[in-house]
């Protein structure tokens, strides 16, 4: 399988030149390596850089968990404090002028946060090979109810935004080592968001027959 990074480190690069502080997004699903995927394009900018992790803007349990701790829709829409990470990419601490602001988290193609990147990134990781990413390194059972409660979480999120749409550039990273730039059309993304419009389709015939 080719590994198509130096290519995507060139046309961030490319992109990076026409901005005096570049903003550039690593978006994905949790457990799609988006860390991972930030700190290799970090290291390959002889230029500053500052990264930015979401997750660092999660709000307080009160506010993530008031919908139930098992709630798709309650992180989806509570578990992160978009204001505050909006003002962080705006005026990020302790960055020196010029600096490239590398963000990498859930959600970056919400509306809200979409309009802020001058380049971003949408890694594309089926939903089954990210639990069992989350199972390893977080040591969930298979079974357990925060699959649920991300995997719908991403759901409502394909439906508002549809980030590999929103993304410069859609890349597989179903093998961490080998990132690949597919069309948006063929991620995985897309084809679950399909699956669910046909499925929403079918329901309404259903109930008329």
């Amino acid at each position: 399988m080719c590994d198509d990074f130096d290519t995507i480190v060139a046309l961030l690069t490319r992109a990076a030149t026409e901005r005096a502080s570049p903003r550039v997004a690593v978006d994905g699903v949790g457990a799609s390596g988006k860390t991972r995927f930030a700190s290799r394009l970090a290291e390959r900018f002889t230029a500053p850089v500052v990264v930015v992790h979401g997750d660092d803007f999660f709000n307080p349990p009160s506010v993530r968990h008031a919908r139930g701790r098992n709630s798709p829709e309650g992180f989806w829409l509570d578990a992160y404090d978009v204001a505050a990470l909006t003002a962080e990419v705006l005026r990020p601490s302790g960055a020196p002028d010029g600096a490239l602001v590398l963000v990498e988290g859930t959600f970056l193609h919400r509306d809200g946060l979409a309009g802020l990147w001058d380049f971003s990134v949408f890694l594309d990781v089926p939903f089954d090979e990210a639990a069992r990413r989350m199972s390893e390194r977080d040591g969930l059972a298979p079974d357990d109810a925060r699959h649920g409660r991300y995997r719908g979480a991403q759901q409502l999120y394909f439906e508002a935004a549809r980030p590999w749409e929103r993304a410069s550039l859609v890349v597989d990273a179903t093998r961490p080592d080998a990132p690949r730039i597919i069309d948006a059309s063929t991620s995985a993304a897309a084809r679950v968001a399909a699956a669910s419009s046909a499925a929403a389709a079918v329901g309404p015939r259903a109930r008329l027959s």
